[in-house]
């Protein structure tokens, strides 16, 4: 359980100096702009720039993963002090678990778009690990997928991948946008 938090610290800390060097870079189109001019809050009395919200989340990430070194290092957190082993057998399996259902739902993204991935996925973890009625998983999963449909495709004009899908979408255009 030590070398597990310290690695994870350690990893979520380089995550973060990574995040937070690409949240500084300026915007594509201008060429001129110097990286992290864009992560103060009053960019060209236009508000918070680009980078702002990613920079400083990730500065705040980065924080915590040095305190959780430190604490490490101190032994003052319980991971800190046990020898006990990272996963078991029953983490290991849900790890594998876990891991694929993500993979899956990449995978699905490709093939049949995000409007259809997003229902199976859910489904996948609310019925078969989280042990919930199939109903239930059924109509959080619609529900997501279609809570998606118009928050990023009618509300903000993001268009997701829809894959496959994509026909089933024209009519829905046509009446929305």
């Amino acid at each position: 359980m030590r070398l597990a938090e310290l690695v994870t610290a350690f990893v979520i800390a380089l995550f973060s100096l990574y995040l937070m060097w690409e949240s500084g870079e300026g915007p594509s189109w201008d060429p001129t702009a110097v990286r992290f001019a864009n992560i103060g809050i009053n960019v060209n009395n236009e508000g918070p720039g680009s980078g702002f919200w990613p920079f400083w989340l990730s500065l705040a990430m980065f924080i915590c993963s040095v305190m959780v070194g430190i604490n490490w290092f101190r032994r003052r957190s319980p991971p800190s002090r046990s020898r006990d082993r990272f996963l078991d057998t029953y983490g290991v399996k849900m790890f594998a678990l876990v891991g694929g259902g993500l993979v899956a739902f990449l995978f699905l993204i490709g093939l049949i778009g995000f409007y259809g991935a997003i229902p199976i996925f859910l489904f996948y973890y609310i019925y078969f690990l989280g042990k919930h009625p199939w109903w239930l998983a059924a109509l959080i999963g619609i529900s997501a997928a279609v809570f998606c449909f118009f928050f990023f495709d009618v509300a903000m004009r993001i268009v997701l991948p829809k894959g496959a899908l994509e026909p089933m979408f024209i009519p829905l255009y046509d009446i929305f946008l």
